[in-house]
């Protein structure tokens, strides 16, 4: 008797578990797949659709030419994917730096030979917009200590490594639309400001 109440208990139990089970796979696909309740379970249902459709978006810009990529010595690739010019007066220029010299980068000469610009340690401090033609240099903006509006490579960049960066300046006047970059001995990349959202 103690045999049969023992086989009826586990079956029982067994069947109330895969019900259960099944409950919460129903409940689990139902919930994530609903477009209004997608609102609320954003952070799961998200990182599934921007891998898909977000990635694609994510790519398009990055796929999309960049505005200039130089070559500097030992194979070091400086490429300026973006020039905007912000309503607060200035311009944000951004873009990446490949580091193809076989050893590890520490950005030491792009952080300027300005005795203010040695705080900010291996960055990309030293970098500046030259137009041509109204013959006006435009050095990187820094905050009231001296420190750069601009990337900082802490711990320098890996042997093969690529790491992104940005630098603001004062904007030129509206007319100045192309401008050269310029950083260390990095030779100068021609980009196009165009006006930010």
């Amino acid at each position: 008797m103690d045999f049969r109440h023992t086989m009826k208990g586990r079956r029982a139990l067994s069947a109330v578990a895969i019900t259960t089970g099944l409950l919460l796979t129903v409940v689990g696909c139902g919930g994530g797949g609903g477009g209004e309740s997608g609102k609320g379970g954003s952070s799961s249902s998200a990182p599934a659709t921007s891998s898909s459709g977000g990635g694609t978006r994510s790519q398009t810009p990055e796929s999309a030419p960049p505005l200039a990529e130089v070559k500097g010595e030992n194979g070091l690739v400086l490429t300026v994917t973006s020039a905007k010019r912000d309503t607060g007066g200035f311009v944000t220029v951004e873009g990446s730096v490949t580091n193809n010299t076989g050893t590890i980068w520490v950005a030491a000469e792009w952080r300027g030979d300005e005795r203010e610009l040695a705080a900010n340690g291996g960055s990309i401090a030293g970098a500046s917009l030259v137009d041509q033609k109204g013959k006006k240099k435009y050095l990187i903006l820094r905050d009231t200590s001296g420190h750069c509006l601009c990337t900082q490579f802490t711990g320098g960049v890996r042997a093969g490594a690529t790491a992104q960066w940005f630098a603001q300046f004062p904007a030129p006047p509206a007319e100045t639309t192309n401008v050269d970059f310029q950083v260390g001995s990095m030779p100068p990349a021609s980009i196009q400001i165009s006006d930010g959202e």
